[in-house]
């Protein structure tokens, strides 16, 4: 997959960031889906596992300065995990849910990143894109990097409006999911199926 996405990007004559996606299929065929001409919300994994800033790099390419390093130079350790805090009701098909926070409080600690731009009194207007946070943790090990998420997300408190915390919360310690069996059938069927079903 990463030599048909350099390919991708050379035919196109691409030269900044970009994310080249695909569809893997359960025989391990992957199909091209699309390219993002741009910085990648997901870019924080990567900026985890590598230590290479890449909004800063971009910055540089921008400014006609060389990338510093090749591919062969750049490394990636351990496992990383993001989850977009988003302003919505999960349970009322995923509506914005803007408003005044009144209280808020991020998780921290070794291997926990917080993105965000909100803070106690901002108040979420209802007319842009409901993500108003990412949390990102980073582990030696996959389930490091999912135990690590399990408390983060226990940690976060945003109150005023609601959020998808606990949507989170249900992904990250489904069991299907620690285990790495999940597609894109996943969601609708461990997690919005079985809140039905408790309903």
């Amino acid at each position: 997959m990463g030599n048909v996405a350099i390919k991708v990007a050379k035919t196109a004559g691409y030269t900044s960031c970009g994310t080249v996606e695909f569809l893997v299929d359960n025989d391990r065929n992957f199909y091209f889906m699309e390219m993002n001409t741009r910085i990648q919300v997901e870019h924080p994994i990567t900026e985890m596992r590598t230590g290479i800033d890449l909004v800063k790099e971009q910055i540089k390419i921008a400014a006609g300065e060389e990338l510093k390093f090749r591919q062969k130079d750049i490394e990636f350790k351990g496992n990383a995990i993001e989850c977009r805090i988003n302003a919505e009701k999960p349970e009322k098909n995923f509506m914005p849910s803007p408003g005044k926070i009144n209280e808020i409080n991020f998780p921290g600690g070794n291997g926990i990143r917080i993105d965000t731009a909100i803070y106690n009194g901002y108040t979420i207007p209802p007319n842009y894109d409901s993500m108003i946070a990412k949390i990102i943790t980073y582990g030696a090990s996959r389930n490091e990097a999912i135990s690590k998420m399990k408390r983060a997300l226990e940690e976060l408190v945003i109150e005023g409006i609601d959020t998808n915390r606990d949507f989170l919360f249900n992904i990250i310690k489904n069991p299907n999911f620690i285990r790495g069996n999940y597609d894109t059938s996943f969601i609708d069927k461990e997690i919005l199926r079985r809140d039905a079903k408790n309903k």
